[in-house]
């Protein structure tokens, strides 16, 4: 890297800290620190909704698939997570809007003590707060794999690097800086990955690479669905994503949360899936022309850091570099946020009496501590690996442990037609679900992706749906909390005043 790359890269991490700064200023409670009050515009939510879904892995595993498979990977990864959260945009993202506009929740869990009972919140918010904090080190692994890759700095400082202007930032301003930092992602993965695109397309035949290139890549990377990823896996996955992409990755619920309304938070879902659905496909272009640039590379997963030692000049490099950073910065400060609020709103007032007790400004305080000791904890467990281990399998299986047993009874617990599904489907859909993915993980050491990520989530949804029907758990206040959900405040005021 020039002294011009590492000069962007310095001035990157500065913006970040200033947004730091900046939001802080906005944050008056623990409610604005979480939802931003509710005053996040519609089209800046949908942007840090389809932001927060990227991470470095993007370009470290998910480079390496289209670099061995091609077109598969935007089938399989972007093309369901479009679908998914365009379905979502009718079913869930007003309702999660409605929570906090109605009931005042700051935590995507904070309702499930009142929809099931404390023990159902307890279970899932332990257990994905425990197993998102490895999702979180995995992604620090990521972007020090790509920072050593391109300036030979080892991972112990690419972790400590990024993790230390995260910690500034995401502790001082909150939703508010997580959002505005997605929004400075949005943009500079703009600029890198027009670039990259237009360099791949300078280097090879011009716009008809578009069409041209396909023939001489390898047999099959043209083909929607190749190698282990079938159709099978695109369905099992289209799924899973609809559940992940619309609440069951709490992170990306609390964009719906603070968006001004239920039908802004329809709407910024909406923006969401139209970039979901087109904006990959500009990213992955030079990821599936790679084998014809840097062919026969030992490791995949160098494939983009290579294409672009190769084709960028020197200063794009350090955008490129810094764009890969605010990919993982912003989903670890979002995934952060949320693991705070989970802790703050739903563990610790039921763990510690002291904090049910803490003063308005006590409040912030304490949730600033937890932002910071979770991001911390997720920096020591990527420290202690080393930068071993195939990330992508790391996210894949995290993701099939802990999707369906986690977001059936979250999500489908806020949808009228699962009214009669009460605590005992809760608890016992979270652990059959849990229970399946083990067995199908490490008793049967299956091989096949979808079955791994697929089998946990239809078991858990077949639960909650079966028990609810056979043993109904519905209550006049638990219906009424649901009931709630389907209209805006500012609805049911016209109603009444009709």
């Amino acid at each position: 890297m020039s002294a011009l790359d590492w000069s962007v890269l310095g001035a990157y991490f500065l913006v970040m800290v200033a947004i730091g700064v900046w939001s802080k200023n906005r944050i008056r409670n623990v409610i604005d620190f979480f939802t931003a009050g509710g005053r996040i515009p519609w089209w800046l939510s949908g942007i840090s909704h389809h932001m927060s879904g990227y991470s470095a892995i993007m370009f470290v595993a998910f480079a390496a698939v289209a670099y061995e498979y091609g077109l598969a990977m935007y089938v399989w990864w972007a093309l369901t997570i479009g679908l998914g959260v365009g379905i979502g945009a009718f079913v869930w993202a007003a309702r999660w809007n409605r929570l906090r506009s109605k009931h005042g929740v700051a935590s995507p869990l904070e309702y499930l003590a009142r929809r099931y009972d404390l023990p159902t919140q307890q279970v899932l918010a332990y257990s994905g707060a425990l197993l998102k904090v490895v999702d979180i080190a995995a992604k620090w692994v990521a972007i020090a794999v790509l920072l050593r890759g391109f300036a030979g700095i080892p991972i112990l400082w690419g972790i400590l690097i990024t993790g230390a202007v995260t910690l500034v930032y995401i502790t001082a301003g909150g939703l508010w800086a997580d959002v505005l930092t997605d929004f400075g992602q949005f943009v500079i993965q703009g600029v890198a990955g027009i670039a990259m695109f237009i360099a791949i397309m300078a280097h090879l035949d011009g716009v008809a690479t578009l069409w041209t290139m396909w023939d001489r890549l390898p047999e099959g990377h043209g083909d929607p669905f190749a190698g282990p990823y079938t159709a099978t896996f695109f369905l099992a996955m289209l799924f899973i994503k609809t559940f992940e992409y619309n609440g069951g990755m709490w992170n990306l619920a609390q964009r719906y949360m603070a968006s001004p309304s239920g039908s802004a938070a329809r709407r910024s879902a909406l923006l969401s899936s139209a970039l979901w659905l087109v904006w990959p496909l500009i990213l992955f272009i030079p990821m599936f022309a790679a084998p014809l640039i840097v062919p026969g590379l030992a490791d995949a997963e160098e494939a983009y850091v290579r294409l672009a030692q190769t084709l960028l000049p020197p200063g794009l490099i350090g955008l490129v570099l810094a764009g890969f950073f605010s990919h993982t910065m912003a989903m670890v400060a979002s995934d952060a946020n949320v693991i705070s609020s989970v802790i703050t709103r739903d563990i610790a007032p039921v763990v510690v009496r002291r904090v049910r007790e803490l003063s308005a400004h006590a409040q912030l305080t304490f949730a600033r501590v937890t932002t910071f000791a979770f991001v911390l904890i997720s920096m020591v467990i990527a420290i202690a690996t080393e930068g071993q281990g195939v990330v992508l399998k790391i996210v894949v299986d995290l993701v099939a442990a802990t999707m369906g047993p986690i977001s059936i009874p979250l999500m489908l617990g806020m949808l009228p037609w699962f009214k009669r599904s009460g605590p005992a489907a809760a608890i016992a859909s979270w652990a059959a679900g849990l229970a399946v993915w083990a067995y199908v993980k490490w008793i049967l050491e299956s091989t096949d992706t979808a079955m791994v990520v697929g089998v946990p989530l239809v078991t858990s949804l077949v639960l909650y749906v079966a028990i609810g029907l056979l043993r109904p758990q519905d209550r006049p206040d638990r219906d009424a909390l649901v009931d709630s959900l389907d209209t805006d405040p500012e609805d049911d005021r016209a109603v009444a005043g009709a």
